[in-house]
């Protein structure tokens, strides 16, 4: 196990791909383009997956910090 300082690693992730798990199960899929001091997110070109089930595009979304679960690089996952 590493530890990670979350506010560098969301800043080595703006302009890539993210995948983003709210605690209410939902998932959200798109690129981060800011987040600012309290780790809210501004997502372009986003899609919504419920139980791994896309269920639309929803374009530029901003996320409340308080209701994102996790975070993580999708590492060109989206390209392919």
């Amino acid at each position: 196990f590493v530890p990670v300082n979350p506010k560098p690693y969301l800043q080595g992730l703006i302009n890539k791909p993210i995948m983003v798990k709210l605690k209410w199960g939902l998932e959200y899929r798109g690129q981060l383009m800011s987040t600012d001091s309290y780790m809210n997110l501004q997502l372009a070109n986003t899609e919504e997956y419920k139980d791994g089930v896309s269920t639309g595009t929803l374009g530029e979304v901003l996320i409340r910090c308080n209701n994102v679960l996790y975070i993580r690089g999708l590492d060109d996952e989206m390209e392919t």
